[in-house]
């Protein structure tokens, strides 16, 4: 069989394109994407920048950088189908570092949440009355 022929080949002989491995362990949800993100450096290889035609390989580490929060991973399985979530979480594990420093920046951002006062919008006509009556009181 020739190439042409064998649509997976690559996933096959343990070399799958950097972009491919993106979208299938559901990082980005189009490839496009991927490549966009790899082009603006937020993704990385081993440290470095790359290309999205890149060939990875199992072991390799890839930082991914999302909503100002960089997460590390190591390649545990190459795929170039995009499945459910179960099955792309088996692609790669998590390093404990990236991990610790991802939970610490979501209660950060909680923290933040928590201390910016929440309104519902304008007052009501009651509420304005109310506050009215607080600030003019001797």
């Amino acid at each position: 069989m020739g190439r042409a022929e064998q649509p997976h080949a690559d996933a096959d002989d343990g070399r799958i394109r950097f972009d491919k491995w993106l979208w299938a362990a559901r990082f980005y949800k189009t490839r496009s994407l991927c490549v966009q993100a790899i082009d603006a450096g937020q993704v990385r290889v081993n440290g470095d920048r790359a290309k999205p035609a890149r060939a990875m390989r199992v072991g390799e580490t890839v930082s991914i950088r999302k909503s100002g929060v960089v997460c590390e991973v190591v390649i545990t399985g190459l795929s170039d189908r995009r499945g459910n979530a179960t099955a792309a979480a088996q692609l790669y594990c998590e390093t404990e570092a990236s991990a610790a420093a991802r939970e610490a920046a979501r209660l950060e951002r909680l923290a933040a949440e928590l201390a910016q006062p929440r309104f519902a919008g304008r007052p009501t006509k009651r509420e304005r009355r109310k506050l009215e009556d607080f600030l003019n009181e001797p």
